[in-house]
């Protein structure tokens, strides 16, 4: 993978010095490092040239007749905001230096200068964007191979979750580089990580969720058992914040905001049950079991997606049962659950008061809103057109929202908190046809019927939802996941269908971003 840095176009320098004769050797060696200078012997004539001529940055002696340096400074920054200046002094008083750097001043040089130093003052401005971008770059094709051998190593789940978990890493890292040609070769990676991926989980899958497994990873029904209930400690209360349908790409994306106000412990992941959807895998979390036994034990409150009334009104009567169970009954809890901004508004009034409890649920749909939302608005499909703009709305909505508002109300209290999701949503831009008689479920990501028709190798296919740890909605229903980027349509209205769906956030199938998702604990600084 030979990737050659894009060509830069060269560098325009504005030099502004009212002894600009007394620099020309300067001038020379810059242009020899491939700079094109202009120069000036006054701030009037500078400030003229700034409104005319592309600039990328303006090298400028301090102590000049007419308009000194910082003068014309603050008249180039209102021609032009976001241009780089490097002031040149004799002077290192420290007003002078405060007064600069308040103007915004990029960088500031003490006469008299070494060439050298310009130079490095300029490539620090001008050439930063670039060195980290091959940088990035050169430290992803290195981490490629060891990416690729990781996946060839038949990886278990603890790996899968590790590879997962560079992935994103190199996501992030990648908005640094600016190749396209590289952005093509992750994405292609994540793909076949992906494919293989979804050869695991159905090779796997079965025996995790079937009676007799023994070894599985800590997944939606065992989250709270392994992963909550340990870090119960008297006199501490513990706050356990599920935020609805949230990615671990979208998590490192709020995590910085989290860390200013609390000490984060550890940052796992786990596997979210199928389908990836959230009436099976939140009530999974808070039952503390797999759907096939919550509907045999709370045959009332479950219901089948072809069923009608809601899907998730009965999680605060799963989870008292689940702490029944465990012998955590006398627990005193509280369990409030945000689906507006109203209530959101409410948990900042209250949060305080529930510091007297032992452990407290707080849901909060958002993300999940916002991944409908945008298959329906067009406005959202443009805000949030890819991943990097969807993580970027996810962190602006943090930003500004009564959960980080109330969460900061508490950051001072010793408290512990576990941060966590139901499951993730991946983009889907693959149709794959599947066709079903009039009962089969509406969902993009996974469908369940009777007599259902698809292609073997778009779908991880259960003839026995019991298999899958899941109830048996009809006789005969069989469960399919679709895998990797696809979503499933029925021949009628097919292309309005395609269209409208192609390049929406979705979830209920298989995929690293649907299935492996965050769960973070900490406690107050």
């Amino acid at each position: 993978m030979n990737h050659q840095p894009p060509i830069m176009s060269i560098a325009k320098i504005l030099w502004v010095d009212d002894e600009i004769d007394s620099l020309t050797s300067q001038i020379m060696f810059l242009e020899n490092k491939g700079y094109e200078v202009q120069t000036k012997t006054n701030g009037f004539d500078a400030i003229e040239f700034v409104k005319e001529n592309i600039v990328d940055v303006v090298l400028m002696d301090e102590s000049m007749p007419g308009l000194t340096g910082l003068q014309t400074l603050q008249q180039i920054k209102e021609v032009n905001s976001n241009l780089p200046v490097v002031l040149i002094t004799k002077n290192e008083a420290e007003n002078l230096m405060d007064e600069a750097i308040g103007s915004q001043i990029s960088d500031y040089l003490i006469k008299p200068v070494n060439p050298n130093q310009v130079w490095l003052s300029l490539k620090k401005l001008i050439d930063n964007k670039r060195l980290v971008a091959e940088k990035t770059t050169s430290a992803y094709q290195q981490e490629f191979r060891s990416l690729f051998m990781a996946l060839s190593d038949n990886p278990d789940y603890n790996a899968w979750m590790d590879i997962y978990k560079k992935l994103v890493y190199w996501e992030l890292e990648m908005k640094k580089s600016d190749s396209p040609e590289m952005q093509e070769i992750f994405q292609s990676q994540k793909a076949e990580a992906n494919n293989d991926f979804f050869k695991f989980i159905s090779k796997n899958y079965a025996s995790w969720v079937g009676p007799k497994s023994t070894a599985a990873p800590i997944m939606s029904n065992t989250l709270m058992k392994f992963k909550v209930f340990p870090h119960l400690e008297k006199g501490t209360p513990l706050f356990f914040v599920l935020i609805d349908n949230l990615r671990f790409d979208q998590w490192k994306t709020i995590q910085p905001i989290f860390a200013e106000s609390f000490r984060i412990h550890e940052e796992e992941t786990f596997y979210s049950i199928l389908p990836t959807a959230t009436q099976y895998a939140r009530n999974a979390i808070f039952a503390g079991l797999l759907p096939v036994d919550i509907e045999k034990q709370f045959p009332v409150q479950w219901k089948n997606d072809d069923e009608e009334g809601g899907k998730n009104m009965f999680e605060e009567d799963f989870f008292k049962a689940q702490l029944k169970r465990l012998g955590k009954g006398d627990l005193k809890y509280s369990y409030t659950k945000i689906t507006n901004n109203h209530d959101g508004q409410k948990l900042v009034d209250n949060i305080h008061n529930m510091l007297t409890n032992d452990i407290n649920i707080i849901v909060y749909n958002f993300v999940d809103m916002l991944s409908h939302a945008r298959t329906e608005m067009e406005v959202l499909k443009e805000l949030a057109g890819d991943e990097t703009s969807y993580r970027s709305i996810t962190e602006s909505w943090f930003t500004h929202s009564p959960l980080h508002a109330a969460l900061k109300k508490i950051a001072d209290k010793k408290i512990t908190m576990i941060v966590a999701t139901d499951h993730g949503s991946v983009r889907v831009n693959t149709p794959a046809k599947v066709i079903g008689d009039k009962q089969t479920t509406a969902n993009l990501r996974y469908k369940h019927g009777r007599n259902l028709n698809y292609e073997a190798k778009d779908v991880l296919a259960f003839r026995d939802p019991r298999e899958a740890g899941l109830p048996v909605p009809n006789v005969n229903s069989s469960f399919i996941f679709a895998k990797g980027d696809l979503f499933l349509c029925y021949p009628n209205n097919y292309n309005h269908f395609v269209n409208y769906y192609r390049n929406t956030f979705q979830h209920g199938g298989v995929s690293l971003e649907e299935m492996i998702v965050p769960v973070i604990r900490m406690t107050n600084k």
